[in-house]
């Protein structure tokens, strides 16, 4: 069954992922905050998971539905992407997203004619202008995924540590904050690879708060300290019980 798998993925992924981006780009511009590329790009995240044989279980109940949040993911793999757009597909999401991806044929002028948001950490003055528009997409009623650790982690046994950019990001939004937890994706695709293999990722959305009402912006420090224990414990307690 892994063979099978792997030659459908090896078959379908990458003119799928070619076809979409053509579609997000040619509808980017088609209502409101771009629903018919977002239909598309959900599209193309759940065929792609079936094509490479990974199930997605998430457990969402903490959320309410289609209310625009800024996410904090933790990162495990580049099958994050995929997992979250399929397990968020009620929300209008945007990622934060390293800046190499829009540099991708195709791929990445979609994701930034879609209003993706590319981020280059190693440049302070860009960085800035990142959290700047995904703050200008919040105010449009558009859910931003964050990765607070900042790129994949190879230890699956905890969260990588948390860059104060996320906190300050996640603050300046104005809008509700919702942890997600994601385990089982290091798996499916560790870094470094290029082939996934079949398997299930874990998805667990812990409920959303205010950071306003406990956090200020002098106060990220403090901001990202809390997160990361409060995400870490979760995370160990979706890695024992994960969501049925």
């Amino acid at each position: 069954m892994t063979i099978l798998y792997r030659i459908t993925y090896l078959a379908f992924f990458l003119p799928l992922l070619i076809a979409v981006s053509c579609l997000c780009w040619l509808t980017a511009g088609i209502g409101k905050n771009a629903p018919v590329a977002h239909w598309f790009m959900c599209l193309w995240a759940r065929f792609s998971l079936a094509v490479s044989g990974v199930e997605v279980r998430a457990d969402l109940s903490a959320l309410k539905r289609g209310v625009p949040c800024v996410f904090l993911a933790n990162h495990q793999s580049q099958f994050d992407i995929l997992v979250l757009v399929h397990a968020l597909r009620d929300w209008n999401v945007r990622f934060v997203a390293k800046e190499s991806l829009f540099k991708i044929p195709i791929f990445g002028p979609a994701m930034r004619r879609t209003g993706h948001i590319p981020i280059l950490r190693e440049n302070s003055r860009k960085a800035m202008k990142s959290i700047d528009d995904a703050v200008a997409a919040a105010r449009k009623g558009i859910s931003v995924v964050v990765f607070p650790e900042g790129t994949r982690s190879n230890d699956f046994s905890r969260l990588g540590e948390f860059k104060i950019g996320g906190m300050i990001m996640a603050l300046k939004c104005g809008l509700p904050v919702a942890p997600v937890i994601v385990s089982g994706s290091g798996d499916v695709l560790p870094r470094g690879k290029w082939m996934p293999k079949p398997g299930v990722v874990h998805v667990k959305a812990l409920p959303a708060f205010d950071p306003a009402e406990r956090f200020t912006i002098r106060e990220r420090e403090a901001f990202r300290t809390w997160l990361q224990d409060y995400m870490g414990a979760a995370y160990q307690e979706v890695r024992q019980c994960p969501p049925r």
